[in-house]
């Protein structure tokens, strides 16, 4: 069926009165185990393997450790959020940087085990780190980010110390070993699972957890559901107070939202801004602003029309931005539209210079090479259809008026990940990419640099790939440091590989539970859940 508003709004509203996976859930389950719904799909348990999709970050970041994590910090309105600013010991017991800024040395905490009982080393974390930077890929372009590039950068000098070499300083490494992608594996049991055609046991870890964290899978069941049972020997922070956390994936919003209200379940993870907005009313509601991300309309240069600048431009004057943010994000989060031509600052994300404006739209389609409009697909991820379809309806409907002629096309989330990302095969699409490391210039790495995993619009420019060079490393305090940045900015926002539609929030309902944290990896850190005091 072809998608339009009127019939879109209409399935809504008959969904919120159907309930097909509420009989699936029984009534609160015991006081050890929570249970939690998500609308994303796990896809795997490796994030290392090719393909991982986003959802997936969850299980590295909950049974696996890294050396170091991000501290906390409250927020405004009571709760609790990540601390960009502090970095505390997770595996490591310390660590010590040389006063060259190259050689950082990590003493690890002697009493670390992994879940099979066997003591961690700095040999597994040599292997693990020998891993990220070898497989390719995601994993390996964000230790790149960090200065981490090639096996012989890691060294395990005895059982307990671990050396790390950088080629240069940088402000990225510490705060790198902190995201989820640096997890320790248990190396002796990945290599008796390798094969010479798999020599990172890739196989292996997609289906089975082998860390040192305060959970492991226990069950798996693709599509449906993730079963963590909690790790009574682990040391990288305080025992979690609940021994099961069930995960189950449901995609429809409405069932979300009714089994969170009724008590069925107990957190309701990334729930539409429109629930939020409705729930806050009458249960717990966590809606915390994204650090470092920008929810865009994508147009891919390897698309003929799209490498005609005056297209790029008419579709960011065509765009109705007011009304997708409160029809997509129902007013939450931040707009990125009219903003200032002038860039005197190095905030991100920021307003671009373009608002609603169909009449300067359409003089711009009228000078170029396509006059007379164009037939492409807007392709949205199903698992995010709570914000990508009433924007692409909207977004569908604004660019008909420059004779551009689009179906939406509802891709599953288990293979958008590859579809965007990894093949960047979509012509026309939505995207929602949040830097990790929350600096303009590490988003800038992951989003416009040329064959990166977010840069989903296959944009390639030479200054820009100079520039994010030079500043990626660079002291945010360094004279040179802004005036790159600010050209940076002046380049996207020109030529719009990437057109910024709003900063979103997630969103999380919350029904008998406790300890919710956000965080940067906009994942379910389930490692600080408790059951809620009645």
């Amino acid at each position: 069926m072809q998608i339009t508003r009127r019939n879109f709004l209409a399935s809504g509203a008959a969904l919120a009165g159907t309930l097909p996976f509420a009989r699936a859930f029984p009534a609160f389950a015991a006081g050890d185990t929570l249970v939690v719904v998500n609308g994303q799909t796990v896809n795997s348990l490796d994030l290392h393997r090719t393909g991982t999709n986003r959802a997936s970050y969850e299980i590295a970041i909950n049974c696996y450790d890294r050396l170091a994590r991000f501290g906390t910090k409250p927020t405004e309105d009571g709760g609790v959020s990540f601390d960009y600013s502090k970095i505390e010991p997770e595996l490591a017991e310390s660590w010590e940087i040389s006063d060259d800024g190259l050689t950082i040395t990590f003493k690890l905490k002697p009493d670390a085990l992994f879940q099979d009982g066997t003591p961690v080393t700095a040999h597994d974390v040599k292997w693990s780190f020998d891993r990220a930077v070898s497989v390719g890929g995601f994993p390996t372009t964000q230790m790149q980010a960090g200065g981490f590039v090639r096996p012989d950068q890691f060294e395990a000098v005895d059982d307990a110390t671990f050396v790390v070499k950088l080629d240069k300083p940088s402000k990225l490494s510490l705060p790198d070993l902190a995201v989820p992608v640096p997890f320790v594996i248990n190396s002796k049991l990945a290599k008796e699972n390798a094969t010479e055609a798999d020599p990172w046991a890739m196989e292996y870890l997609h289906q089975n957890t082998i860390g040192s964290g305060a959970y492991k899978v226990s069950r798996w069941d693709n599509g449906q559901q993730v079963v963590y049972e909690r790790f009574d020997g682990w040391v990288g922070g305080p025992l979690p107070a609940i021994r099961r956390i069930i995960r189950r994936e449901v995609p429809s919003s409405a069932t979300q939202r009714a089994l969170v209200e009724r008590g069925d379940v107990q957190i309701a993870f990334g729930i539409p801004d429109k629930d939020a907005a409705e729930l806050a009313e009458m249960l717990k509601v966590d809606s915390t602003p994204i650090a470092n991300c920008v929810h865009a309309l994508c147009l891919n240069t390897k698309f003929e029309p799209f490498t005609d600048p005056n297209v790029r431009k008419a579709i960011a004057w065509a765009l109705p931005y007011e009304d997708i943010f409160k029809t997509a994000a129902y007013g939450r989060g931040a707009p990125l539209w009219g903003g200032e031509t002038e860039i005197t600052d190095t905030a991100w994300p920021r307003k671009s210079p373009y608002s609603t404006d169909i009449e300067k739209a359409k003089e711009l389609m009228a000078a170029s090479a396509y006059p007379d409009g164009f037939e492409v697909p807007l392709s949205i991820a199903l698992d995010l259809a709570g914000w990508m379809e009433p924007a692409a309806l909207l977004i569908q409907e604004a660019v008909g008026k420059l004779g551009i002629k689009t179906e939406i096309e509802k891709i599953p989330g288990a293979n958008w990940r590859t579809a965007s990302l990894v093949e960047k095969r979509l012509a026309f699409h939505l995207e929602n990419f949040a830097g990790w490391l929350d600096t303009p210039d590490y988003y800038f790495f992951w989003a416009y640099q040329d064959g990166h995993l977010f840069n989903s619009s296959n944009y390639v420019n030479p200054e820009i790939e100079m520039l994010t060079n030079e500043t990626l490393h660079m002291a945010m305090d360094d004279p040179e440091y802004a005036p790159k940045i600010k050209r940076m900015f002046e380049i996207v926002l020109d030529e719009l590989p990437r057109i910024p539609l709003y900063q979103p929030a997630l969103n999380v309902a919350i029904n008998g539970a406790d300890g919710y944290q956000f965080w940067f990896h906009r994942q379910l850190d389930v490692r600080t859940l408790d059951r809620a005091e009645s």
